[in-house]
C-alpha cells in the first residue's frame, strides 16, 4: 500500500492522508430563496438536485466497492437514487434535505462512506501546536471491555497507553491487553510528550510537517508501549493474549507494525485493489519516481531489483489509467471489464517481513515495506493469540485481525465487524459539491483476504459470542467470559 493510509472515521490534522470510517456528523449550509420580506420562504430544491447529480457521478466513477454494494450487497443503485431524489424533492427545508443524503450515504452499509457537511469540516492548516487543534482526542478510543471480566488484575500501567492486565482460567494465565486505536491521535498524552521531546511550544505555529514530526515520535511511543505491556505479561506468566479491540475504530498504517509485534507468525498481509483513474495514476508515478532515484544511489545487487519493483509500478500506472464504465451496475448487471486494477499490498511492495526483514536498514526500505516507517520489533509474542472484536471494530482494527486470522496466527472471537474495510489513500479521491460545499468521502482501495473476498464484508468471528450494542460493558464482559475458556482451547489448538 502507499504511504499514508489511514483508516478512521475522525479526521486528523493533514487532510492530505485523512481517512474517515464514514459516519457523516450534522452541519448546515441551507438554501433558501426569499420571495420578499413579507412573504413565507420557499425552500429551493434544485441547488440539492445537481449536488445529487454531482455525488451520482462521483459514486459511478470513483467509488471502490460498487461492485460489492451491487452484487454482494444486492443493493439498486439506480432505485436508491431515485429514491433519494424524491426525498430531495420533496423536503420542505434545508436540513430534511440534508438528511436525504445522509440517508444515501447509510444506505450503502460502507463505513468509509459519508457527507462531510461545512460546518463539521475542520481547518485545513493548524494555527497552533496545541493537540487538541491537531487532532488529538482520547474519545477517539475504544473503551475496555475484556478488562471488566471477573478475575481480571491489572499490572502496572506506568503511563502506557495500553491497559493490561492477567485473568487465570484453569491452568492458564490469560494476558489481557486493550488497544482503544490504531493512531496517535486518540492519545493526547502522546502528543504532550512528543511536544517536549521535540522541543515545540503550544504558543508555536504547527504546519503539516510539524504535525508529522509529532505522529511519527507518537507512533514509535506506540511501539514502545505494546512491547512494554508485551513484556509485562510474559514476566507475569501469561500463556495466552487476548487482545481487545472491541469498539477500535481503526487508525493508521501502525496496525501493520503491531500485529507483527504480537506474533512469531510471518505474516502475509492482504492484496490491494483500486480504483482507476487519475488519483492512483499520479500515486503510481510518484512511487516509480521513487523506486528509480533510490536505484541511482543503490549498491547494485539492490539496484537491478529495485528497478524491476519499478517496473511492475508502471504497469499498474497503465492499469490506472485503463477505464472500466460502471454503467452495467446501474442496470444491476455484471461488467465485461475489472471495475478496480491489481494492486500490491497492504503492506507496500512486499507482503511478508520475512522477505522485507533483511531491507530494513536500507534508506529506501520504507518504499517497499511501509510498516518500517515505525520503529517495531517483530515477533515479540510468540504464544497462542486471541482477538476480541465486536461492531464498533472497523478500518484498521479490521486489517489487524483479519490480517492475524488469515495467517492462522490469532483466533478471533466476539461479534462481527463494522464492514468499514479499505479507505482512502494520500488524500483519497474526496468530491466537493458545488452548491452545498459537503464533501463526499469514498473509499478509493480495496483490502482482498486470503480467500479474495473484500474485507468491507467485515470480520466473522471463529467464535461468536452474543454481543449486543443495547448491552453494557459489563454485561458484555459477562457474556464474554462465558466463552473464555473454549476461546482458550481453540487458540491453543490453533483455530
Amino acid at each position: 500500500m502507499l504511504p499514508g493510509l489511514r483508516d478512521y472515521n475522525v479526521p486528523t490534522h493533514s487532510l492530505g492522508k485523512a481517512l474517515l470510517l464514514g459516519i457523516a456528523m450534522l452541519g448546515a449550509t441551507p438554501f433558501i430563496v426569499s420571495a420578499s420580506s413579507s412573504e413565507a420562504t420557499v425552500f429551493d430544491s434544485k441547488p440539492w438536485l445537481d449536488d445529487l447529480d454531482q455525488a451520482r457521478e462521483a459514486v459511478a466513477t470513483r467509488y471502490a466497492n460498487l461492485e460489492w454494494l451491487v452484487l454482494e450487497r444486492e443493493v439498486d443503485l439506480s432505485a436508491l437514487f431515485a429514491d433519494t431524489r424524491h426525498r430531495v424533492e420533496s423536503a420542505a427545508n434545508a436540513g430534511e434535505a440534508r438528511a436525504a443524503f445522509d440517508r444515501l450515504a447509510r444506505r450503502f452499509g460502507d463505513g468509509h462512506v459519508q457527507f462531510r457537511w461545512p460546518a463539521d469540516r475542520s481547518p485545513s492548516q493548524s494555527v497552533g501546536a496545541d493537540c487538541a487543534a491537531l487532532g488529538y482526542n482520547e474519545r477517539m478510543q475504544g473503551l475496555p471491555t475484556a478488562a471488566l471480566m471477573p478475575g481480571y488484575s491489572p499490572i502496572d500501567a506506568s503511563g502506557n497507553v495500553f491497559p493490561a492486565g492477567l485473568i487465570h482460567r484453569g491452568h492458564h494465565s490469560i494476558g489481557v491487553l486493550k488497544i482503544g486505536v490504531f493512531t496517535p491521535q486518540g492519545y493526547p498524552a502522546l502528543c504532550a510528550s512528543a511536544k517536549t521531546a521535540l522541543q515545540i511550544g503550544s504558543g508555536q505555529g504547527c504546519d503539516e510537517a510539524c504535525a508529522d514530526r509529532i505522529e511519527q515520535w507518537a507512533s514509535n511511543r506506540m511501539s514502545a508501549d505494546l512491547l512494554a505491556q508485551l513484556g509485562k505479561l510474559k514476566a507475569v506468566g501469561a500463556d495466552v493474549l487476548l487482545i481487545d479491540v472491541i469498539d477500535n475504530g481503526g487508525g493508521s498504517e501502525w496496525a501493520e507494525a503491531a500485529a507483527r509485534m504480537v506474533t512469531g507468525v510471518r505474516l502475509k498481509s492482504e492484496r490491494i485493489a483500486f480504483v482507476r483513474g487519475n488519483h492512483w495514476v499520479s500515486a503510481f508515478e510518484k512511487q516509480e519516481s521513487e523506486l528509480r532515484r533510490a536505484a541511482q544511489s543503490a549498491p547494485a545487487e539492490d539496484q537491478s531489483w529495485l528497478l524491476a519493483l519499478a517496473d511492475a509500478v508502471q504497469h499498474r500506472r497503465r492499469e490506472a489509467a485503463t477505464p472500466c464504465s460502471s454503467s452495467p451496475l446501474w442496470q444491476r448487471q455484471r461488467l465485461s471489464c475489472s471495475w478496480l486494477g491489481t494492486g500490491f499490498y497492504a503492506t507496500g511492495l512486499l507482503d511478508s517481513s520475512e522477505e522485507a526483514e533483511r531491507l530494513r536498514a536500507k534508506p529506501w526500505a520504507r518504499l517497499v515495506f511501509t510498516p518500517f516507517q515505525y520503529e517495531y520489533r517483530a515477533a515479540v509474542w510468540r504464544a497462542a493469540v486471541i482477538v476480541l472484536v465486536n461492531g464498533g471494530t472497523g478500518s484498521a482494527a479490521e486489517q489487524f485481525a483479519a490480517e492475524l486470522q488469515d495467517n492462522r496466527a490469532a483466533i478471533v472471537i466476539g461479534a462481527p465487524t463494522a464492514g468499514a474495510g479499505c479507505g482512502h489513500t494520500d488524500g483519497g479521491t474526496p468530491t466537493t459539491l458545488k452548491n452545498s460545499g459537503a464533501v463526499l468521502e469514498l473509499p478509493d482501495c480495496v483490502r482482498l483476504r486470503k480467500d479474495g473476498s473484500n474485507e468491507v464484508m467485515g470480520i466473522q468471528p471463529d467464535l461468536l459470542i452474543g454481543l449486543r450494542n443495547e448491552d453494557g460493558p459489563h454485561r458484555r464482559a459477562a457474556r464474554i467470559s462465558q466463552k473464555l475458556s473454549e476461546a482458550v482451547n481453540l487458540a491453543l489448538k490453533g483455530g
